[in-house]
């Protein structure tokens, strides 16, 4: 087909002063981005996720501002993000629950999570330990789990409520070590705490930064961290893993986008926290707030998170785990 010399000259005249996607990525981000957070201000999440938007506001030259949007185990900001344009210029802080949340919620959602978020970059992992009360006359997790199946149902478990990590991961190892427990849910790790202390409840699996100081103190028992490796936060403490074969569980944290959203923007966001990552005083910091940097790309991170939802909706569906 023949174009008309006008028409050619109005194309050729647009072509040329249209920016490719390439140097449009280059020129990313032209104005402040929202960095989209499920919890309150002063959550890990949110603490987690101003850390690594004054390291993005310092690198690209615009302010990535947290946006604290609380609420339904952080599905409100996960939807607001879902149906967000696919500009780059909202992201979500993505973590555990919402792989969690995909399974838990899944006839309340009117969004798709491993669908309508793509996977931008893995920011932390975050562990968390088994600990059990000092009145429980136990010193590993073997006699704990000896302990427990000659005192069938008279183990109380501290949650920080139905279908939290806490939860998840103490509903994994009854199923993997066929013990019986008995949840009881509170609404945060510190009164969870309190009552660990005081003997009401006899364990928990939480994660460090919320009972570290407690362990060290000698206040509670560690018996193990939950993670497939030993933490330097906690030297000596084995893992679940080497009493209970393939126990692993660990929380996450990272940063998902609209799906739609520019590949060329995904990949300079990942660059810049994968920097961020390698860095050893952002390292530090990170640590600090009991995480461990999760270097990935934006593919590794998408399976990866695919795989939690998978990992996670087991244990929901074989638990009968119901939201509250």
């Amino acid at each position: 087909m023949k174009i008309p010399r006008r028409h050619f000259l109005q194309l050729a005249t647009a072509a040329a002063v249209l920016p490719s996607r390439t140097s449009w990525a280059q020129t990313y981000p032209a104005r402040p981005v929202r960095i989209v957070v499920g919890f309150t201000p002063g959550s890990s999440s949110d603490v987690s996720a101003r850390l690594i938007g004054r390291w993005l506001s310092e690198r690209l030259g615009q302010q990535f501002i947290v946006d604290n949007r609380p609420g339904a185990a952080s599905n409100i900001a996960t939807q607001h993000v879902a149906k967000s344009d696919p500009d780059g210029y909202t992201l979500l802080f993505v973590n555990t629950a919402n792989a969690v949340n995909a399974t838990l919620y899944k006839d309340e959602l009117n969004y798709d999570f491993l669908r309508d978020i793509v996977s931008v970059a893995g920011v932390s992992h975050v562990p968390a330990v088994m600990e059990v009360s000092n009145s429980l006359p136990v010193n590993s997790v073997a006699e704990f789990i000896a302990y427990a199946k000659a005192n069938g149902g008279k183990i109380n478990m501290a949650t920080n409520g139905p279908g939290t990590a806490q939860h998840l991961y103490g509903a994994l190892f009854m199923m993997m070590t066929g013990i019986e427990m008995v949840p009881v849910h509170y609404r945060g790790s510190s009164q969870a705490i309190t009552d660990l202390i005081a003997g009401r409840v006899q364990v928990m699996f939480d994660i460090i930064v919320s009972s570290i100081g407690y362990v060290r103190s000698g206040q509670i028992r560690a018996l193990a961290v939950t993670t497939e490796t030993i933490q330097e936060a906690l030297p000596g403490l084995p893992t679940v893993g080497q009493s209970v074969p393939g126990y692993e569980a660990a929380g996450w944290q990272g940063l998902g986008a609209p799906r739609g959203t520019p590949v060329e923007i995904i990949q300079r966001i990942n660059a810049e926290v994968n920097a961020a990552l390698a860095d050893p005083a952002f390292k530090a910091l990170l640590t600090d707030l009991g995480g461990q940097p999760f270097v990935s790309t934006p593919a590794e991170f998408g399976t990866f998170m695919a795989g939690q939802t998978e990992k996670w909706g087991k244990v929901i569906r074989a638990a009968n785990i119901k939201p509250t």
